[in-house]
C-alpha cells in the first residue's frame, strides 16, 4: 500500500509564531533537500527520458496530464519548448484537468473525473507512436489515473512523475519517477517541495532530449525563436561567436535567415 508522505505532517509547527525570516529561513532548509531526493531518482528520470527521445525522434509526441499545480507545471513545460528550441508547437503537449481555464483559476472537482482525460488525450489523436506522462504529487489523482489505464489499454507509453512511493500512479506508469521528498512545510501544501521536484524533474526530461534531438549546439540554444529584442541580441552575438562577423552584420544575417543555426551555416557557404 502506497505511502502518503505529501500529506503527513510538517516537521515544522507553530507556524504563525514564527518572524518572516525564521519562516523563510525553515523552507530555504526543506527545499535544499528537493536536489538530492532527485539524485535519488535519476535512473528513473533516465528510463523516462530515453523512452520520451525515442518516441518524438520517431516522429510522436510527448503529453503531459495532470491537476491543479501539476498540471500548470507541466503545461509550463509544454509551452517553453518551442521558443527555446525551435520545435513545432504540439510536439510537448500539456493538459490540465478541468481545461485552459484551470490555468488561472481552480475548477472544482475536475480532477475526480478518471474518464476525463482520456477525452482530452483522444481529441489530439493520440497513437501508439505517443508518451504520455501524468503528474501527480500525491499520486492519486483520478484524472491521471483513469487517462494513463485507458493509455495503457490502448497500448500506448505512460510515465508518472509523483512524490509518494508506490503511488497508484506508479501502477499504471510504464516508467515511473517518484521523487521523494517528504512532509511539505505546510501540511500538505504540495505547491512548495513537491512541485519544485516535478518543475526540476520535467526540466531534466524535456531538456536532455532537446539536446539529444540536436536542438542544441555546444551549449547554446542555436534554434531558439527571436521573439524579443533580448532574444535578437543573444542570438547575434552567438553568430558572432561562430562567424567571427561584426554586430551589425551578425545580426542581419540573423534576421535575414530567422534563427542563429540557418544563419551560421549560410554564412559557413557563402
Amino acid at each position: 500500500m502506497s505511502q502518503r508522505i505529501t500529506e503527513s505532517s510538517s516537521n515544522y509547527d507553530q507556524l504563525e509564531n514564527m518572524s518572516i525570516k525564521e519562516l523563510l529561513l525553515n523552507m530555504n532548509k526543506e527545499d535544499k533537500t528537493v536536489p538530492l531526493a532527485i539524485e535519488k531518482c535519476i535512473p528513473q528520470i533516465e528510463a523516462l527520458a530515453t523512452a520520451v527521445h525515442e518516441r518524438i525522434a520517431a516522429g510522436g509526441r510527448l503529453f503531459y496530464i495532470g491537476a491543479g499545480t501539476s498540471g500548470r507545471l507541466g503545461i509550463v513545460d509544454a509551452s517553453e519548448c518551442p521558443p527555446t528550441y525551435g520545435v513545432p508547437h504540439g510536439m510537448v503537449v500539456g493538459i490540465i484537468a478541468g481545461g485552459d481555464s484551470a490555468i488561472r483559476k481552480a475548477v472544482e472537482f475536475a480532477e475526480d473525473d478518471p474518464n476525463e482525460a482520456w477525452k482530452d488525450l483522444s481529441k489530439y489523436q493520440i497513437n501508439t507512436k505517443d508518451i504520455v506522462v501524468g503528474i501527480a504529487a500525491s499520486g492519486t489523482t483520478p484524472y491521471v489515473n483513469g487517462g494513463l489505464r485507458k493509455c495503457q489499454e490502448s497500448g500506448i507509453a505512460t510515465g508518472c512523475v509523483t512524490c509518494n512511493p508506490d503511488a497508484p500512479v506508479s501502477h499504471v506508469s510504464d516508467y515511473p519517477v517518484e521523487v521523494v521528498v517528504g512532509p511539505e512545510f505546510v501540511t500538505g501544501s504540495t505547491r512548495m517541495k513537491a512541485g519544485t521536484a516535478q518543475k526540476l524533474t520535467l526540466n531534466m526530461i524535456t531538456t536532455s532530449v532537446m539536446v539529444k534531438l540536436g536542438r542544441v549546439k555546444g551549449n547554446k540554444m542555436v534554434d531558439m525563436q527571436l521573439s524579443n529584442d533580448k532574444l535578437v541580441d543573444r542570438g547575434t552575438k552567438m553568430v558572432m561567436a561562430e562567424t567571427g562577423l561584426s554586430y551589425d552584420e551578425a545580426k542581419a544575417l540573423l534576421e535575414k535567415h530567422g534563427s542563429v543555426r540557418k544563419a551560421v551555416e549560410r554564412s559557413a557557404t557563402a
